[in-house]
């Protein structure tokens, strides 16, 4: 029973890994990062 626990919430938290990688990655480059507010990466270019 406490393996069936156990698995559940490993794969409950690759889920979790796998869902935010895939948003942060449909948000672009800059999108996803954590200094996009601060960042001024794009004015640069």
């Amino acid at each position: 029973m406490v393996n069936f626990i156990i698995g559940g919430l490993i794969f409950g938290y690759a889920a979790y890994a796998l869902v935010t990688y895939i948003r942060k990655s449909k948000q672009g480059k800059c999108g996803g990062c954590e200094l996009e507010k601060s960042c001024d990466h794009e004015t640069q270019q």
